[in-house]
């Protein structure tokens, strides 16, 4: 049987991962991707906690659910935000766009 430690750890490097994607890329694309990785290491770390608590009790497994719903929903408005933002300014790269411009 792994210890949770593992289970922790491995989130906590993905989360990390995550979040210096996150804060240092500039195309629009690779951010989406880090914060879809910030979201699959938390996802892991609530069913790494489900799997060490009674088994009676399912509400790792329904948060992590809820994670990938929530996932899926933030990945289709991201990409469609991006996509609009590509047809109105020819880039994907978040330092060239400037909304309060005319």
């Amino acid at each position: 049987m792994i210890p949770l430690s593992h289970y922790l750890i491995l989130g906590a490097i993905l989360f990390s991962l995550g979040v210096f994607g996150a804060l240092t890329r500039r195309n629009a694309i690779a951010i989406l991707m880090s914060i879809e990785l910030m979201l699959n290491a938390v996802s892991l770390n609530f069913i790494a906690f489900a799997r060490y608590l009674p088994q009676s009790m399912l509400q790792g497994q329904v948060f992590a659910i809820f994670i990938i719903t929530i996932a899926a929903a933030e990945a289709a408005v991201g990409l469609a935000i991006v996509l609009g933002l590509y047809r109105n300014f020819k880039t994907v790269n978040v330092d060239e766009i400037n909304l309060m411009k005319w």
